[in-house]
Formats: C-alpha cells, sequence, structure tokens
C-alpha cells in the first residue's frame, strides 16, 4: 500500500478533508484534548499559521489523503528555536497501513533542512498506540504529567515525548522558515524533489 502512497505539502483547500481526518478524534477519543470540531475557518486559519513557519505535509493515495502531519512552535522564545512539537493524524481505517511511518519520514526530512535539532510530541496516557508508534519513529518518554487533561468524564495523564535529529554544537545554523525552503526530501524515494510546499497552486 505505502509504494503508492505520495507525501506532498498541504494546501489550504486541502481542508475539508483535513478536518474530516481529525473530527472523528475529537468526537470519539480523547487522542486530542479539544472539545469541540473547529470550522473551517478556525481549521483554516490553523494551517495558515502553521505554514509561514513549518512544514504540513499530507500523505496521498489517488486522490485520496490518507493523514497529515505537521511541526509547531515548541516554546514562544528565541532559545527554543532549533525545537518544535510534531503532530501526525491518520484516517482511523488507515491506521498501521505504514502511512504514518511515511508521512513522519517525509517530514523529519524537511525538519532536518529547516536546521531543527529536537522533536517532542505532546500525548495523552495511555494511548498504546500513538506511545508504540513514536518509540517506533525514535522517541522516547521524558516526561510524563498526572491526571492533567480531562475529557469523557475521565482524567487523563499526558506524556512528553522527545527525538534528536540534529546535533548540539556551539554556534548552531540558524533556524529556517518552511518559506525559505522550495524543496522537501520525499520520503518514497530519499531523494530531492522539487515540490512547493504551502499555498495553492505551488505544487
Amino acid at each position: 500500500m505505502s509504494r503508492d502512497i505520495i507525501i506532498r505539502g498541504a494546501k489550504i483547500s486541502d481542508v475539508e478533508e483535513l478536518l474530516g481526518i481529525y473530527a472523528p478524534y475529537v468526537r470519539e477519543t480523547a487522542i486530542t484534548f479539544e472539545y469541540t470540531v473547529p470550522t473551517i475557518e478556525e481549521f483554516s486559519e490553523r494551517m495558515k499559521k502553521t505554514l509561514t513557519k513549518y512544514p504540513y505535509l499530507v500523505a496521498v493515495q489517488e486522490t485520496e489523503i490518507l493523514g497529515y502531519a505537521y511541526a509547531s512552535e515548541f516554546k514562544n522564545r528565541a532559545a527554543y528555536d532549533w525545537a518544535v512539537e510534531t503532530t501526525i493524524y491518520v484516517k482511523q481505517e488507515s491506521r498501521k497501513s505504514g502511512v504514518g511511518k511515511k508521512i513522519y519520514q517525509a517530514l523529519e526530512a524537511v525538519l532536518k533542512k529547516q536546521n531543527i535539532c529536537n522533536l517532542y510530541a505532546c500525548i495523552a496516557y495511555p494511548n498504546p498506540g500513538s506511545i508504540g508508534f513514536h518509540e517506533h519513529m525514535g522517541y522516547q518518554t521524558i516526561g510524563h504529567f498526572l491526571k492533567c487533561g480531562y475529557k469523557f468524564e475521565t482524567w487523563y495523564d499526558m506524556i512528553w515525548m522527545e527525538k534528536m535529529i540534529g546535533e548540539h554544537i556551539s554556534n548552531p545554523a540558524p533556524f529556517r522558515a518552511i518559506t525559505e525552503l522550495n524543496h522537501f526530501v520525499d520520503a518514497n524515494k530519499m531523494v530531492q524533489n522539487q515540490i512547493e510546499i504551502g499555498e495553492d497552486g505551488e505544487s
């Protein structure tokens, strides 16, 4: 299945399909602590904000989007420029199909080109599926917070997982916003492809 999956930059015109992937996680699970499914307008604004600095990628098979992943600001201080939070959602029927691995590999490839060193994932606990997936991708649990999220009349813990993808050297290369890049390493072939990331009509 994964051989036919293409990773490309998300477009604002994808918003309805991406929201369709996210909505069941809001309504039916504690994987996200959000209570209410955002409107298309709200979701679009979130995408636009992300795309000013970070990659937002989708996994496509033929014409269907199977999942998406993006990076976001870890903390709003200059010293944190080399760290990001990563997020991934896959259609529930496409989980454990290889989609998640492929899109995360592509996301990491872009983040390396942005000179990112640290990746962080914030995950509700218990969530053996997501935790196991991130462990498989090389993340390690570094923090466990007790009963800090309340949803569906249940208190949930939250954990932070971490992965290093860059060297921590003196005078590191500065962070490069996604708008400065015009290519990323395709996880299908691990070679550079001229694929624009972001706005409609660029890919």
